[in-house]
């Protein structure tokens, strides 16, 4: 799973809200009459965004690859019919066009998360939506940024303590049955610790936010993100 990790590269040095104004632009430009040309333009920049923030494509894939596996099912299931023709490959076209859409705009976003810290993100939440919404809204990125890989993590500790103890010989629904009530029962138990952790370091919804200002590498990122936001109705003009 992609997390944040520290690092110098041109993504890290940028602003959190420069990053999610381009990749809100860059999302609605993909989302918005996806044609094979204007795919094509995106693929080029979500490669450049994935260079800027070094992250390799064979991670995100390996990171996605549940979600890739079940987006590839739809242009699949297109291709075959149960009537004459069987196999018509013309039909997995539109499928294979929205898959590739939702396959970039994940692609920008994992290099959001890994090169933004959770705090940078929580701090912009609270800056731009005010009030116990806004604080709300913050603390529950902070905690399910922190939180997912460490239940992930707890899920795949339980997987692999099964296989040791000879779980491969037991059904599928079986071993799905354990791990899921091992993981719950988990998730429950990091919830009790989390809740007395916040509560013994006097937990505050409106912490210090970090110090945060907008460079000269930040505005061509902002330029190009609201172009692309502007994108369709550029296009309709």
């Amino acid at each position: 799973m992609l997390t944040y990790r520290p690092g110098e590269t041109v993504a890290h040095r940028l602003d959190a809200r420069s990053k999610l104004v381009c990749q809100f632009g860059f999302a609605v430009a993909a989302f918005v009459g996806p044609t094979p040309k204007r795919l094509a333009a995106l693929s080029v920049l979500a490669g450049l965004a994935l260079v800027a923030g070094r992250l390799s494509p064979l991670a995100v894939a390996r990171s996605y690859r549940f979600v890739l596996f079940i987006l590839l099912l739809s242009p699949l299931s297109a291709v075959l019919a149960l009537t004459p023709p069987y196999v018509d490959p013309a039909r997995a076209v539109e499928p294979l066009l929205a898959t590739t859409r939702v396959v970039l705009v994940l692609a920008v976003a994992a290099v959001y998360v890994r090169t933004t810290p959770v705090r940078e993100t929580r701090a912009v939440v609270q800056r731009y939506v005010p009030g116990r919404t806004g604080q709300a809204l913050g603390v529950g990125v902070g905690l399910t940024f922190r939180f997912l890989p460490v239940l992930r993590r707890d899920l795949l500790s339980v997987r692999d303590a099964i296989a040791a103890r000879g779980g491969e010989t037991r059904s599928v629904v079986d071993r799905a049955k354990r791990i899921a009530v091992v993981g719950l029962a988990r998730a429950f138990d990091r919830s009790d610790r989390l809740s007395l952790a916040l509560r013994a370091r006097c937990f505050a919804w409106n912490p210090t936010p970090p110090k945060m200002a907008f460079t000269g590498r930040d505005y061509p990122v902002l330029l190009l993100g609201v172009v692309l936001a502007l994108w369709p109705l550029i296009v309709l003009l």
